[in-house]
C-alpha cells in the first residue's frame, strides 16, 4: 500500500501539464507546418475530404480611412520621380526611312506621341528640338525657356545646338553655362518681346543676329526660323529656334505652319512638364522645410547654438558662399524681459488695469509709457548679436563685435531691410547706390557679389533680426525661387528664436522668483530667537486660559498670549504627543504663521487664533471629538489657523474686478486658494514641516484635508452645501461615517468657526463687528477713489447708517441656519445659536432706533415715547462710563440645562426676546456695526 501511494504522487508529479483549447489554437496558428505534417501522418481519407470541402473564409476587409480617393498609378509615379527610382519605358523610335514614308499626319502624330507622356522638362526639350529637326528637315535647333519676373524677363539657353543624333547631355546648358538673353536683344530676344515668328533666309544680313558662337565653333549659320511657344493663355514661355534648311537652305512658309502646329502642342506639354516639376521642387522644399523646422525645434534651450544651426541650415539649403544671422536689441521692444505673444496681452491688461490705478505714480509719465519705439531709419537699428558663418574659412562661426557691427557695409545693409520690413535681394551689390559706394570688400579675403535679406518674425510679426544670404556658390545671383525658400525658412527660423528666447527669460525670471522665494521664505519664516521665547515660555493650561469656552474674548491678550494659547490647544488635544512634532518645530511653525499675516483691519491673526479657538471648543467642549480621528483633528486646527494667510483686506471680488495676479492664478475662489498655497510655502520652508514625522500615506491625507478646510471658508461654497447638509441633519445623521457626510460636517464646522465673532458676548461682537466694518469700508474707499466705482452699501462709508438693518440681514440668510442646525446637531452646541440670536436682537434694537429717529427730511424725530427712552439712556449711559464701557444684553430664554426637547422646541420657535434696556457706548470716529463675513 505504501509503494502504491508512492507510485501514485510519482505518476502526479511526472504528468504534463494540460493546454487550454485557446493555448492550442495560438499554437496551430504560429505553426502551421505542424498541421500539414500532422495530416500526412495521420490524416484518414474521411478526414482529407471534410478538410477540402471547407471554404476558406474571407477575411473582413478594414476602411481604409488613412487613404483618399486619388489616381493611384499617378501617385506611385511621382513618389518615384521624386525619390529618383522612375523606371523610364524605352520607345523605339522609327528610323528615318520608316519616318519619310509616313504621310505628314502619321508623322505628326508619331512625333506628338514621343513626347506626348514625357514630363522631365529637360528630356521633353530635347525631344522637342529633335523632332522638330525631323519635321522640317533642319541642320539643328535651340531652345530658350523664359525666366525672371514679368518686370524683367529674360531667356536661357536650356539646349543648343541639337542635332538628330546629339545626346541630351552634350545638348543641355547648365546654370553655369547657359547663355541669357534680356527680351528685345537678339532675334530670339525679339521674338520673345514681339511673340512673332521671324524667317531670316541669311543671317548675317540681319543686324540682330550675333556671330560670337560661329566664331567659336567655325559654324556657319545662314537660315534661322525662330518661333515663340505659348501656354493655354498666350505668355510666352520660350522660343524654338532651327538654324540651316537642308538643300537650298531656305524655310519655306509650310515650313512655317508645320513649326507652328508642332509648337502648339509642345507649348501644352512644357506646360506640364514645368508644372509637374515645380510640384516635385515645391515637395521637396516642403520636406526640407519640415526636416528644417524639426531641427529648429529640437534645439530651444540656447540661443547661440539654435543660431548656428540656422546658419548652417541656411547655408546648406540655398547653397551660398556666407551667411549671417543679426539679431535685434531688445530694447527696441521696450522691457528686455517682456513678454510676447499670449503672456503679453496678459500682462498688458494687468499692467493697465491694475498698476495704473496705484496713487503713488502716475503711469502717464513718459517714464512709465509702454510704447515700442517707432524705427524711421537705420540708426535706429541696433543689433545685440550677430553671427557670421563663413565655410570657406573652415566653416568657423564668428560673433562680430559691437565696433565692428557699427560700421559693417554688410550690417547696413540688414538694418535698411529692418526699417523697409520687407525682403532685399540685390543681384549685383556695385550696381546697387543706395547700399555700395565705391569698393564693397570688407575684408581682403572675401568679396560681396550678391545679396539675399530676409527678416525674422516673431509670433507677433515684431521684426526680431534678420537672416543675411552672400554669393551663390555657383556664381549666379538669388532667383525669385531662393527668396521664397528662405522666407518660408525665416518664418520657422523666427519661431524658433522667438521660444528660445522665451525659454531663456522665462529662466531668468523662474531664477529671480527662486531668490525672491527664498528671501521671502527667509523673512516669512519665524527667527531662531522668537522660536526660542516661545519654547523657553512657560504654556498654562488651556482650561486656565478659558480656551474651551465660547464667551472666550481674545482682545486683552497680548500677541505673546496668543502664541501660548495656540501651543496650548495643540498640546492639551495631545496631538504634538500623538504626531511625534519637535517642539521646536511647532513653536517655529506657530511664529511663521503668525508672520505671514498682514497687519489689516480684521482678517489678521488675531482672527485666524478665534477661529481656531472656536474649533476647539465645539470639537471639546461641544461633543464633535468623537466623530473625528486624531489626524483629522490636526488638519482641522491647523486649517483654521492658516485659512487667512496672506490676506490682503479685500475679498474675492475685489480680486476679480481688478484682475490682479491672484485672479489670474486662480478661476474660483481665488483669496482661499491662495491661503492654501501660502500655507503650503511655510510648510516646505526649513525647519517649518509641522507633518513631518507622518507617513507618506497619512501626509498625503492631512494636506488633502488642509486644503478642503480651507477653501470651504468661502462663503460661495457654503450656500451649495448647506442645503445637503441641513437634509442630513434633518434626517437625525449623528454618526458622519460615511466620507462624503464627514467631508460636509467639516466644511460646515469652518463656516461655523469662521463667523464665530457673531456668537460673541455683545461687548466682543460689538469691538469685533467694529474692525469688520473698517476693513470693509477700506475696501470701498479704494473702489472709490482709484477704480471710480460705486461700493456694494455694506462698504459705503456713507450708508454706514444703513448696517444695522443689512447686519440683521445677514445674521438671518447666513448665521442663524448653520447655528440652528448645529444647535439641533449635538446640544453642547447650543450655547452659539443663543449669542447669535441675542446679538441680533441687538442689531435689531438698533436698527428699529435709527428708524425711529429718522424721518424722510433726514430730522429727528421727537415723541413723548422718545423723550423717555432718552431720559432711560442717560440714565444706563452713567453705568457705560464706568470701567466696563459696554454692558452686555441679558442672555435668552434659551437655558443650556433645559431638557434637549425643550431647548429644540425653543430654537426652532425662535422666540427670543428682545431687550427692552439697551444702550450702546459708540466710540468716537469708529463705526459701531458691520456685516461679519
Amino acid at each position: 500500500m505504501k509503494v502504491s501511494n508512492e507510485t501514485t504522487e510519482m505518476e502526479t508529479v511526472m504528468e504534463e501539464p494540460k493546454m487550454s483549447g485557446n493555448e492550442v489554437e495560438q499554437f496551430l496558428l504560429n505553426n502551421t507546418e505542424f498541421i500539414v505534417e500532422h495530416l500526412k501522418k495521420h490524416g484518414t481519407p474521411t478526414l482529407i475530404k471534410k478538410i477540402s470541402d471547407i471554404k476558406p473564409s474571407t477575411p473582413r476587409k478594414m476602411p481604409m480611412f488613412n487613404t483618399a480617393p486619388r489616381n493611384s498609378i499617378t501617385t506611385s509615379m511621382f513618389k518615384r520621380y521624386v525619390e529618383g527610382n522612375l523606371t523610364r519605358i524605352k520607345q523605339e523610335r522609327k528610323n528615318m526611312t520608316e519616318l519619310k514614308k509616313m504621310s505628314e499626319a502619321e508623322l505628326f502624330t508619331e512625333l506628338i506621341k514621343d513626347i506626348a507622356t514625357e514630363l522631365d522638362v529637360n528630356v521633353l526639350c530635347h525631344k522637342i528640338l529633335q523632332n522638330v529637326n525631323i519635321l522640317t528637315k533642319s541642320d539643328r535647333s535651340s531652345l530658350f525657356l523664359v525666366r525672371g519676373s514679368k518686370e524683367n524677363r529674360h531667356l536661357v539657353s536650356k539646349l543648343f545646338d541639337v542635332t538628330e543624333t546629339s545626346t541630351l547631355q552634350e545638348s543641355l546648358h547648365t546654370e553655369e553655362t547657359e547663355i541669357k538673353v534680356p527680351f528685345g536683344r537678339g532675334i530670339a530676344g525679339y521674338v520673345a518681346q514681339a511673340k512673332d515668328t521671324v524667317n531670316i533666309t541669311d543671317a548675317y544680313e540681319d543686324p540682330r543676329f550675333n556671330n560670337d558662337i560661329d566664331k567659336k565653333t567655325g559654324y556657319r549659320t545662314m537660315s534661322i526660323l525662330c518661333m515663340p511657344i505659348s501656354n493655354y493663355e498666350g505668355e510666352v514661355i520660350g522660343v524654338a529656334q532651327i538654324i540651316n534648311k537642308a538643300g537650298n537652305g531656305i524655310f519655306t512658309v509650310e515650313d512655317e505652319r508645320l513649326f507652328e502646329k508642332y509648337l502648339t502642342f509642345c507649348g501644352i506639354g512644357l506646360t506640364n512638364a514645368q508644372l509637374f516639376e515645380m510640384s516635385v521642387m515645391e515637395y521637396k522644399r516642403n520636406q526640407m522645410l519640415l526636416n528644417l523646422a524639426r531641427g529648429v525645434f529640437t534645439e530651444q534651450t540656447n540661443l547661440d547654438k539654435l543660431i548656428k544651426k540656422i546658419m548652417l541650415d541656411a547655408q546648406g539649403l540655398l547653397k551660398c558662399e556666407r551667411c549671417s544671422v543679426y539679431l535685434i536689441d531688445d530694447s527696441l521692444e521696450g522691457d528686455k524681459n517682456k513678454f510676447t505673444g499670449m503672456f503679453a496681452r496678459i500682462m498688458q491688461k494687468y499692467n493697465n488695469k491694475h498698476l495704473s490705478r496705484s496713487t503713488s505714480q502716475d503711469y502717464n509719465h513718459p517714464d512709465h509709457e509702454h510704447e515700442e519705439k517707432k524705427i524711421t531709419s537705420t540708426q535706429d537699428v541696433v543689433f545685440s548679436k550677430a553671427f557670421d558663418l563663413y565655410p570657406r574659412d573652415g566653416g568657423n562661426f564668428h560673433v562680430p563685435s559691437a565696433a565692428l557691427l557699427k560700421t559693417s557695409r554688410n550690417a547696413e545693409i540688414a538694418r535698411h531691410v529692418v526699417v523697409a520690413a520687407v525682403p532685399l535681394n540685390i543681384a549685383d551689390i556695385t550696381q546697387e547706390n543706395d547700399y555700395c559706394k565705391g569698393s564693397f570688400d570688407e575684408d581682403q579675403n572675401f568679396k560681396t557679389k550678391s545679396v539675399l535679406c530676409m527678416p525674422i518674425y516673431n509670433s507677433d510679426k515684431k521684426i526680431i533680426g534678420v537672416t543675411q544670404l552672400i554669393n551663390k556658390i555657383n556664381g549666379n545671383p538669388f532667383n525669385e525661387s531662393d527668396a521664397n525658400t528662405i522666407e518660408a525658412f525665416s518664418i520657422f527660423t523666427g519661431l524658433g528664436i522667438h521660444n528660445c528666447q522665451m525659454y531663456e527669460n522665462a529662466c531668468k525670471l523662474m531664477a529671480k522668483q527662486s531668490v525672491a522665494l527664498e528671501v521671502l521664505s527667509y523673512h516669512a519664516t519665524a527667527q531662531n530667537d522668537e522660536t526660542e521665547k516661545l519654547m523657553t515660555c512657560d504654556i498654562p493650561a488651556a482650561e486656565n486660559l478659558g480656551l474651551y469656552t465660547y464667551e472666550f474674548n481674545d482682545l486683552p491678550m497680548s500677541e505673546d498670549e496668543t502664541l501660548k494659547s495656540t501651543i496650548a490647544m495643540f498640546r492639551d488635544s495631545n496631538i504634538i504627543k500623538n504626531f511625534r512634532i519637535p517642539y521646536d518645530v511647532i513653536c517655529r511653525w506657530t511664529c511663521s504663521v503668525k508672520k505671514n499675516y498682514r497687519p489689516v483691519t480684521y482678517h489678521n491673526w488675531r482672527h485666524a487664533f478665534n477661529v481656531a479657538q472656536t474649533m476647539f471648543t465645539i470639537l471639546y467642549t461641544g461633543g464633535l471629538i468623537p466623530l473625528f480621528d486624531d489626524l483629522e483633528v490636526f488638519a482641522l486646527l491647523a486649517g483654521c489657523l492658516c485659512h487667512d494667510l496672506d490676506h490682503r483686506g479685500t475679498n474675492n471680488a475685489f480680486q476679480v474686478k481688478v484682475e490682479s495676479p491672484l485672479a489670474m492664478l486662480y478661476s474660483t475662489s481665488v483669496m482661499e486658494h491662495h491661503h492654501f498655497d501660502h500655507c503650503i510655502m511655510i510648510l516646505n520652508s526649513e525647519g517649518n514641516n509641522i507633518f513631518q514625522s507622518l507617513s507618506s500615506e497619512e501626509y498625503r491625507k492631512v494636506i488633502k484635508m488642509l486644503e478642503h478646510a480651507i477653501l470651504s471658508t468661502d462663503l460661495a461654497l457654503y450656500f451649495k452645501k448647506r442645503g445637503d447638509f441641513k437634509k442630513i441633519v434633518d434626517e437625525g445623521e449623528k454618526e458622519f461615517q460615511e466620507p462624503i457626510k464627514k467631508d460636509l460636517l467639516k466644511a460646515m464646522m469652518m463656516t461655523v468657526c469662521d463667523v464665530a465673532a457673531i456668537t460673541k458676548p455683545w461687548e466682543v461682537q460689538y469691538e469685533v463687528a467694529h474692525m469688520v466694518a473698517n476693513e470693509f469700508f477700506e475696501q470701498g474707499d479704494i473702489e472709490k477713489t482709484q477704480l471710480g466705482e460705486k461700493p456694494i452699501a455694506m462698504m459705503d462709508r456713507d450708508k454706514q447708517d444703513e448696517l444695522p438693518k443689512m447686519q440683521v440681514g445677514f445674521i438671518d440668510a447666513i448665521c442663524i441656519p448653520v447655528y440652528k442646525m448645529f444647535a439641533e446637531l449635538n446640544p453642547g452646541l447650543e450655547p452659539m445659536f443663543v449669542g447669535v440670536s441675542n446679538n441680533r436682537n441687538n442689531w435689531q434694537a438698533l436698527a428699529e432706533d435709527n428708524e425711529r429717529k429718522i424721518n424722510g427730511n433726514g430730522q429727528a424725530k421727537t415723541t413723548e415715547k422718545d423723550k423717555e427712552n432718552e431720559k432711560e439712556k442717560d440714565e444706563i449711559k452713567e453705568e457705560n462710563d464706568s470701567p466696563q464701557t459696554i454692558k452686555p444684553p441679558r442672555t435668552s430664554k434659551v437655558k443650556p440645562d433645559q431638557p434637549l426637547t425643550a431647548r429644540k422646541s425653543s430654537i426652532k420657535s425662535k422666540q427670543i426676546t428682545p431687550q427692552k434696556k439697551v444702550a450702546i457706548k459708540e466710540p468716537k470716529g469708529k463705526t459701531k456695526i458691520c456685516m461679519l463675513m
